[in-house]
């Protein structure tokens, strides 16, 4: 888990974009951490050389620029120390000799170090300012104090560094410090996540120099490289430990395998090689479960409830937090690419946000505990499993007994699989099922760039309830629904008609969006390219059936005279398309080429961003808020997404189906959780060090 918290300016960040913590339990050799370092650290870091030759060539444009190629190369350049090791100066005659837990790294000198530096630095004083130029000043002072003072050759770093005997034997260079202080200024956690600047890109930076300074806290004047042999035993050398005990197996584990530890390892992909599972013809399809035409199913949506994240990120907010293994990307950008402006996070367990919505939509519905027959919960980004989530909200809510409580993990078609489920109940336990739908995506998205910038955070409850006994029993709360509707199609309370449900295809579409993904440190990833033709061979599917269904009877008010007409096709009856929110750029161009009308798609993904299973319910609320749905409509409400799941549901929708909201929905709807955040006074206290390099934004 890899959460946020809000700094003291009040904005979400994440520290696992700037302090590099990998799990080396789940990194299996070399080889697949070579890949992992390749892509995080050397694909877009320029060396040192580039830098230099780039600036000689005056192919910088602006101080940033050359500002980002120097982050981005310092972060390379100390690529084992931020993952694998704590640097410790350490006196010559105090080092363990014998230990197998303590190494000395071997460096070779930077050719050419001098002339290199100087063009930077001329290059740098000739460029115009981006956007603040007394902050990139700063921003220069604090990078180029590193890469002036850096000895080493970067390029040949390995992995694995020799023991203190092993050094001894072969020989090699390594670093001195002279007039060594401990306490020499570095910045502190807080400062670091503290940062702020009006620029998200140089709020960012200042951040990735924070980090940079710390791996070198000395005065990297008086640093040397000196031969180990030649090593005085008042000489203080920078030793370095493994950060933890996985690192310390993972080296153990490495060096059996026969690895020479002075060798450095070669950029080589992690990923194993799959045989293509060829894709068997399909079988005819299972064609959908039209509700409407069964007198066993017929069910009605008594209340739906929502809880949105009470945390807004912004797009800006994903530049703040963006870490060295990204390509630069703009918050206009990112809302061009994925049609999203900001998505909503969470403080609160996965858990809680679900009870909330449950609590909520019974209330709405005026439900007791004891009404509920069943309990569904969707999700895809639970961590609990004993007891699982839907039988602990039933003993949350005092549900005595349930015929069913039960977790489904369909991803984003959580919504279609869940009321499929819930019909399919209603016909066993005859009472109310409480169906719940909510996502935590905000603590496993980690540094995967697509992950963050569109999952979000959020819950959803309905209570869908066999449709005579709906009409028997129970009463709903204020803004409780009448049947007396200007659309009475299918009759007062026959509010599901059609649900049908997918799942399976070609392997690479199954693993078009993994979690947990121990190529990327355990965090969700996506692949576009397949996630999109899932979306388009679901969609094609979705369209095909619809056509094929007919449509529901009409009765419609006109001028006091009621009329009665007969769509041809369910799709022609459809008011409004509510998706599944994963990406609205890819959806509509999807939907346009499948000839859906693209006029009655509805999103909200721009505020709330893909909030997977609870995404289409959230959307249905919203599309009630927003006016969009003012009256009795008919809904179509495909989903699709992970594993290769897909579904959809046609129903009625109701102004008085949707339960009101607490707060006002554009803003933090309940209380920000303060435990775990740092105290506001020791933030000020420890930003008061004057000692500390200043840096603009920090105090």
């Amino acid at each position: 888990m890899k959460p946020f918290r809000l700094n003291r300016h009040h904005k979400p960040v994440f520290p696992a974009s700037v302090f590099v913590d990998l799990d080396f339990s789940t990194i299996r050799d070399l080889d697949h951490l070579d890949a992992i370092i390749h892509r995080d650290f050397e694909v877009k870091a320029p060396t040192g050389s580039d830098i230099a030759q780039r600036a000689s060539d005056g192919l910088y444009t602006d101080r940033y620029q050359l500002l980002r190629d120097l982050g981005l190369h310092l972060f390379w350049a100390n690529r084992f120390a931020l993952t694998m090791y704590d640097k410790r100066p350490t006196r010559w005659s105090d080092v363990a000799r014998r230990r197998d837990d303590v190494f000395v790294p071997l460096l070779r000198p930077w050719q050419d170090r001098s002339e290199k530096v100087e063009a930077v630095e001329w290059s740098f004083h000739r460029l115009p300012a981006r956007w603040d130029e007394t902050m990139e000043n700063q921003l220069f002072n604090l990078l180029f104090d590193v890469l002036s003072n850096k000895l080493y050759h970067a390029a040949e770093l390995p992995a694995l560094k020799p023991t203190v005997s092993e050094a001894l034997a072969t020989g090699g260079t390594t670093t001195v410090l002279s007039d060594y202080d401990p306490d020499y200024p570095r910045f502190g956690v807080d400062e670091i996540l503290d940062a702020s600047a009006p620029q998200p890109e140089l709020e960012a930076l200042q951040r990735w120099a924070m980090v940079v300074h710390n791996q070198h806290p000395w005065d990297r004047s008086h640093a040397e490289l000196k031969s180990v042999g030649d090593l005085g035993d008042d000489d203080v050398v920078v030793v370095f430990h493994p950060k933890n005990r996985d690192v310390l197996d993972f080296i153990q584990r490495a060096r059996s395998n026969g690895t020479e530890p002075a060798t450095p390892t070669g950029a080589s992909s992690a990923v194993e090689t799959v045989a293509v599972v060829p894709t068997a013809t399909a079988l005819k399809p299972v064609p959908p479960m039209v509700v409407g035409q069964r007198t066993d199913r017929r069910a009605t949506i008594e209340a739906l409830a929502v809880r949105r994240g009470e945390v807004t990120y912004s797009n800006a907010d994903v530049v703040r937090n963006a870490p060295p293994s990204w390509s630069p990307m703009s918050a206009d950008e990112i809302t061009t690419k994925t049609g999203i402006e900001q998505r909503r996070y969470t403080a609160e367990p996965l858990e809680q946000i679900a009870l909330e919505a449950a609590r909520s939509a019974l209330e709405h519905a005026g439900r007791q505990p004891h009404d509920i027959g069943a309990v569904l919960f969707c999700s895809c980004t639970s961590t609990r499993l004993i007891p699982s989530t839907a039988t602990w909200i039933s003993g949350e809510l005092g549900i005595a007994q349930t015929n069913a409580s039960a977790d489904i993990i369909a991803a984003c078609a959580g919504f279609p699989y869940g009321m499929a489920q819930a019909l399919r109940l209603l016909d066993d336990v005859n009472r109310p099922v409480l169906l719940v739908m909510a996502e935590k995506f905000s603590d496993k998205i980690g540094n995967a760039r697509p992950s963050r910038m569109i999952f979000g955070d959020g819950a959803a409850a309905m209570v869908i309830s066999p449709a005579a006994v709906s009409r028997g029993s129970g009463s709903r709360g204020s803004g409780g629904r009448g049947s007396s509707s200007a659309d009475l199609r299918n009759g007062p309370g026959f509010d599901v008609e059609v649900v049908q449900t997918y799942a399976s295809g070609p392997s690479s579409e199954v693993n078009s969006i993994i979690w947990p993904n121990p190529d990327f440190d355990n965090d969700i990833t996506v692949y576009g390219p397949e996630v999109k033709a899932l979306v388009r061979r679901y969609l094609d599917q979705m369209i095909s059936e619809l056509g094929g269904l007919d449509g529901v009877r009409t009765s419609r008010h006109q001028s006091g005279v009621t009329a009665t007409t007969f769509a041809s096709r369910l799709l022609d009856d459809i008011d409004v398309i509510v998706p599944h929110q994963a990406n609205r750029t890819m959806i509509v161009d999807i939907a346009e080429a499948q000839g859906v009308p693209v006029d009655k798609l509805y999103f909200n993904i721009e505020r709330v961003g893909n909030v997977s299973a609870a995404s289409i319910p959230m959307a249905i609320a919203d599309a009630v808020h927003d006016g969009v749905i003012s009256e009795r409509s008919l809904i179509f409400a495909p989903g699709f997404g992970a594993g290769a799941v897909g579904g959809y549901v046609v129903c009625w929708i109701e102004p008085s189906m949707i339960a009101p909201e607490s707060g006002t929905r554009g803003d933090a709807a309940y209380p920000v959780p303060t435990d775990g955040h740092a105290d506001a006074s020791a933030v000020a206290a420890a930003s008061a060090d004057n000692d500390r390099p200043e840096l603009v934004g920090v105090r």
